[in-house]
């Protein structure tokens, strides 16, 4: 890594924890959106766990967390922020349809958007809003699966999975159902969000939600169909970026 390259990924994830950890209201409203998933003592999985701000937010609705992050230099800063919490286990690994391993591309500037997804990439240039994004390394990391995850920590109630246009190949990877997941969509790779639906589904989801952006409210007063959500995705103007859709085994 070239010291130009260094001190671009050290502001990103300066920016990272900025606008992830700096926002009291932010975390109130996370709060209160995953409480209706997780109760004290429940086990979450964290599938692209970037700076941790998923971790704390399941750790104060009481849950154990299962993190797991590739990316050497967002697994420092959870280390650094959780590294004493017993109730937290770190992966240090991609999680995709099989283990092993797998190519991850690196935007150094913006490591939120990180991705083991050449698609993803692709999708990205020229598209509006994602002016100057660049992806600037591939590193090769560890991968696993949500299987092998559960196999070894056992099941969670809750799933969250956002890994840019890497979801469909994370749910792969599962081949039975908890009560609940998210995978992040974004306009730019609809595609990917409308297989996800159908994975969902094809595991017995069939009850579903979306919170747009970073609101964390949820769309719909009620449930949605796997149709619904679906048309409702179609219908979404390109401006809308990304959200996270919601996956219940019960309404």
């Amino acid at each position: 890594m070239t010291l130009r390259t260094a001190w671009s990924q050290l502001k990103g994830i300066a920016r990272s924890l900025r606008v992830y950890h700096g926002d009291r209201a932010h975390h109130r409203a996370m709060d209160a959106l995953y409480a209706g998933f997780l109760k004290d003592g429940d086990l979450a999985f964290d599938i692209g766990a970037h700076v941790g701000d998923r971790i704390s937010s399941f750790r104060r609705c009481g849950a154990r967390v299962v993190a797991a992050e590739p990316q050497p230099a967002c697994a420092r800063v959870i280390r650094l922020l959780h590294g004493r919490d017993k109730g937290v286990t770190l992966v240090e690994a991609a999680v995709g349809a099989q283990a092993g391993s797998l190519t991850l591309r690196v935007n150094s500037a913006n490591p939120t958007v990180s991705t083991a997804s050449a698609d993803f990439v692709k999708a990205a240039d020229g598209a509006r809003g994602w002016e100057g994004q660049t992806w600037d390394r591939e590193i090769v990391v560890p991968a696993t699966t949500l299987d092998a995850l559960i196999a070894r920590h056992g099941t969670p109630a809750f799933i969250k999975i956002d890994v840019e246009g890497f979801e469909i190949d994370v749910l792969n990877g599962l081949s039975q159902p908890v009560p609940a997941l998210s995978f992040e969509f974004t306009t730019i790779a609809r595609e990917v969000a409308y297989r996800c639906l159908d994975r969902a589904f094809e595991l017995g989801y069939r009850h579903f939600n979306v919170a747009l952006g970073e609101t964390q409210a949820m769309t719909f007063p009620a449930p949605a169909t796997r149709d619904e959500m679906r048309a409702w995705l179609q219908a979404l103007p390109h401006e809308a970026n990304s959200g996270d859709i919601y996956a219940m085994m019960s309404a």
